[in-house]
C-alpha cells in the first residue's frame, strides 16, 4: 500500500496544532474566567460528583481547553488535505473550506458528525448550492465532510447525497443531488490521497509528529490496546 504519511507537510501542520493546543492550556490556567464561568453550573455539578469546588476548577481548565482544540481540530484537516496537490485550504471567512479546481470539488469539512447541529446542516446545503451555481464553479461537486461520521457498520463509511432536513419547510428534506454529497473521512480521504487507508495512516503517524513537535515527550499510545480500538470503533 502507498504511503503518503508521515511526510514534512504534515508534520508542519502538526506542529501548529501542537502550538496552538499548548497556548490554548495555557490560556485556560491563566484567564479562566475570560469566557465566565457560570457559579449555578459549576456548584451543581461539583455536589453531583461529590467533588471540592477547586477539584471542578481543575476540571474546568482541561474542558476550556479541549473545547479550544476541537475547534482546532476542524482545520487541522483542511490544512493536512491542502498537503496534497491541487488542493487549498480556504480558511475562516469563505462559503466553503477545501477547493480543488482541477478535480472540480469543493467541501466544508467538520470534524464530527454532531458538530453542527441538525437545524443548521441545511445552511451548509444552501452555501454549497451556492458555490455551484457560480460561473467558475459549474461542474463541480460539493462535499459535507464528516471527518467522524454518525452511524454503524456499512452505514459508517458512505459517500452519498447530502439531504438534510429543511426547518425552513415542515416535514421537508433539502433537494437529493448527486453534486451535493454527505461523505465521512475515511472515504473523503481515500479521495484526496488516492489511498483507502490515506486516515488511518495519518492517525497511525500522529504520535511520532506530535513527539517531534512537542522535542520531549516519551509517551508512546500507539503502544496501548486502545490507541487502535479508537479509531476502529470509530470508523467500523
Amino acid at each position: 500500500m502507498t504511503k503518503v504519511f508521515p511526510n514534512e507537510a504534515a508534520q508542519a501542520v502538526v506542529s501548529d496544532l501542537v502550538h496552538k493546543a499548548k497556548l490554548s492550556v495555557y490560556e485556560a490556567d491563566t484567564d479562566l474566567y475570560k469566557n465566565k464561568v457560570d457559579p449555578f453550573s459549576a456548584l451543581i455539578d461539583s455536589m453531583l460528583q461529590g467533588i471540592p469546588l477547586s477539584n471542578w476548577m481543575t476540571q474546568e481548565k482541561v474542558r476550556q481547553s479541549q473545547k479550544t482544540l476541537q475547534n482546532c481540530i476542524g482545520n487541522f484537516h483542511q490544512s493536512v488535505v491542502a498537503t496534497f496537490g491541487g488542493w487549498e485550504n480556504l480558511g475562516t471567512g469563505n462559503i466553503v473550506d477545501i477547493r480543488n479546481k482541477k478535480r472540480k470539488i469543493v467541501a466544508e469539512v467538520k470534524n464530527k458528525f454532531n458538530t453542527t447541529k441538525g437545524n443548521h446542516k441545511i445552511q451548509i446545503y444552501r452555501d454549497i448550492e451556492t458555490i455551484l451555481k457560480q460561473e467558475d464553479h459549474q461542474g463541480f461537486v460539493g462535499y459535507y465532510v464528516e471527518i467522524i461520521p454518525s452511524g454503524r457498520g456499512a452505514k459508517t463509511l458512505h459517500d452519498k447525497p447530502f439531504v438534510p432536513s429543511d426547518n425552513t419547510k415542515k416535514g421537508q428534506r433539502a433537494a437529493s443531488r448527486d453534486d451535493i454529497r454527505l461523505i465521512d473521512g475515511r472515504s473523503f480521504y481515500k479521495i484526496v490521497a488516492g489511498v483507502d487507508d490515506a486516515l488511518a495512516q495519518l492517525y497511525s503517524s500522529l504520535p511520532e509528529m506530535i513527539r517531534i513537535a512537542l522535542g520531549n515527550n516519551n509517551m508512546n499510545p500507539e503502544k496501548e490496546e486502545l490507541f487502535l480500538q479508537l479509531f476502529e470503533k470509530a470508523f467500523k
